[in-house]
């Protein structure tokens, strides 16, 4: 389970500060992300509960997640923390309680395959299937709350 988080390149850009504000003011426009990649869980069995926890304010959900008794809620509620945290490390002047779920999404990814051996000689193909869980949280202020 890999957990990476979008990157800012300070200073690398030839446009100098120019090119830095206007990369930080597309990030606040968009939030803050976390993606969770390469899950070997099923979406349809995550989607339910992404549905549940979408656009609600970050301490509501994540107390709902852990409430939750599905192996879904658990890696869920590690990609919304990990996208608080990189809200909170980008910008010193949040709160938790000033964030919100703006976004939450559960992608398909590869699918393993396995063989199933049968009876008289057949096999079946077992499909082990994997998601990507991407996070985007944002101040409640933007979205007028």
């Amino acid at each position: 389970m890999a957990t990476t988080a979008k990157k800012e390149n300070a200073g690398q850009r030839s446009g100098g500060q120019k090119a830095n504000s206007q990369k930080a003011d597309s990030r606040k426009a968009d939030g803050y992300r976390a993606i969770t990649r390469y899950l070997i869980v099923s979406p349809y069995k995550i989607r339910p509960v992404a549905n549940l926890v979408r656009r609600k304010p970050y301490t509501e959900a994540v107390s709902m997640l852990e409430n939750m008794p599905h192996k879904g809620a658990r890696l869920i509620k590690k990609t919304v923390v990990s996208a608080a945290s990189n809200a909170l490390n980008q910008d010193k002047q949040l709160v938790e309680d000033m964030l919100y779920i703006k976004e939450i999404s559960v992608d398909e990814g590869p699918r393993m395959r396995r063989v199933w051996f049968r009876a008289r000689g057949r096999a079946d193909m077992l499909l082990k299937r994997m998601c990507h869980i991407t996070v985007v949280v944002d101040e409640t202020a933007k979205a007028g709350k």
